[in-house]
């Protein structure tokens, strides 16, 4: 064997692990605190009488604080560095996150959740960017199988901790503000390792959005249909005759799908040297299955088992688009991407439910597998225009 060969083979397999381990644990300590915390709150307001609507607005907030913290995050990082970036915004949210506890009066928490998740949007930016930057190119995928299989554990263990410690008293956003500080640990220890910005991002922010569409636009269509199905499939399944327990169990089902395929997808996308052929792929399986779902939606079993793959293949265009994004660009541009695809992750979350809700009134119960099918209709006919582009242009 050539030392060239084996040059390139030692590069494959080196692996940053010190790095990869202190973003991975940091990011998914804070998983835990949201997952433990969406519920929480939520729970909270029901108890206290605040309206639905209201609610409603006030989750929003989560969206519209990463549209905001979005487009500034790469240049704080730039300023303070990435580790120190990342460590005062833990400190941020974990303060927050406690001071829901102790802001009695219900228009406190509007300010609290832009704080919270504001800085939970720089830690998400900051966390994949230096993941991305510390995976070796060849093995990018597995990384980030690996990343999202993790971060998927931590936001599957936050409700688990919320029904063991209940909704009252204050040990509840303890827990979370704990979780969070937990994250400050590895991004601590391993702050010499993280990567440095020393050139602030080329172009404007917006124009990082069209920079690589086929990666920002897979996490716009991840955002709209996990976070308007996740919360809209349980009264599709209702209407469809399932019991409440039924359809939470559906969700479960989903969220094993995202667990399990990650890695496996990860694996496949480093062995391509194009990921968007896998993207448009995905996108297209998630169309057949979201318009499969009015057909089958008297047998629990079948939709289960739809759902478990609809599941993987729904968080593999995250997964997927955040390592095509990586093979793109590097340094601040890398950065400032990343930034761009939380931006559009953001978007995604606030009008994903909207479009949702608005079809299931106009169309019943297919209406929620409709509008479903056309988020991932438009990707489709995107990845598929840019391919035929790439193929005229080559």
């Amino acid at each position: 064997m050539s030392e060239t060969r084996k040059r390139a083979i030692g590069h494959r397999e080196e692996i940053h692990w010190p790095s990869l381990v202190a973003a991975i644990a940091s990011i998914s300590a804070v998983g835990i605190a949201i997952g433990l915390g969406l519920p929480l709150l939520s729970i909270i307001m029901e108890k206290r009488g605040i309206s639905s609507t209201m609610i409603g607005l006030n989750s929003a907030m989560a969206g519209i604080a990463a549209m905001i913290a979005a487009p500034i995050t790469t240049k704080l990082a730039h300023t303070w560095g990435v580790a120190q970036t990342m460590i005062v915004a833990v400190f941020l949210a974990a303060a927050s996150s406690l001071g829901f506890y102790y802001a009695t009066d219900f228009w406190m928490w509007f300010p609290l959740r832009l704080v919270f998740h504001g800085a939970t949007t720089t830690l998400f930016i900051l966390s994949e960017f230096w993941i991305n930057a510390a995976a070796p190119p060849s093995r990018r995928g597995l990384v980030m199988g690996i990343y999202a299989t993790v971060l998927s554990i931590g936001f599957a263990a936050g409700p688990f901790l919320f029904s063991m410690v209940g909704s009252d008293g204050v040990l509840p956003f303890s827990i979370g503000a704990f979780a969070i500080l937990l994250a400050a640990v590895p991004v601590y220890i391993a702050r010499k390792e993280s990567p440095a910005l020393h050139e602030k991002p080329e172009m404007h922010f917006f124009r990082y959005i069209f920079l690589v569409p086929t990666a920002t636009a897979a996490v716009f269509v991840f955002g709209a249909v996990e976070v308007g199905g996740l919360s809209l499939l349980p009264i599709f399944a209702t209407r469809s005759g399932f019991s409440e327990a039924q359809s939470a169990l559906l969700l479960t089902v989903m969220g094993v799908g995202n667990m399990a395929f990650q890695i496996p997808l990860g694996l496949l996308s480093d062995r391509l040297k194009d990921r968007r052929p896998l993207l448009g792929i995905l996108a297209t399986v998630g169309m057949a299955g979201a318009l499969l779902l009015p057909a089958i939606s008297g047998n629990w079993l079948a939709m289960a088992t739809i759902l478990l793959f609809w599941g993987g293949c729904v968080s593999g265009l995250y997964t997927i688009g955040l390592s095509h994004l990586g093979s793109r660009l590097t340094g601040s541009d890398l950065a400032a991407a990343n930034a761009a695809f939380i931006f559009c992750y953001a978007v995604g979350t606030v009008a994903g439910p909207q479009v949702v809700g608005a079809a299931i009134d106009m169309g019943g119960t297919s209406g929620f597998a409709w509008s479903i099918a056309g988020f991932f209709a438009l990707y489709v006919l995107l990845s598929a225009a840019r391919l035929l582009f790439k193929s005229k242009r080559a």
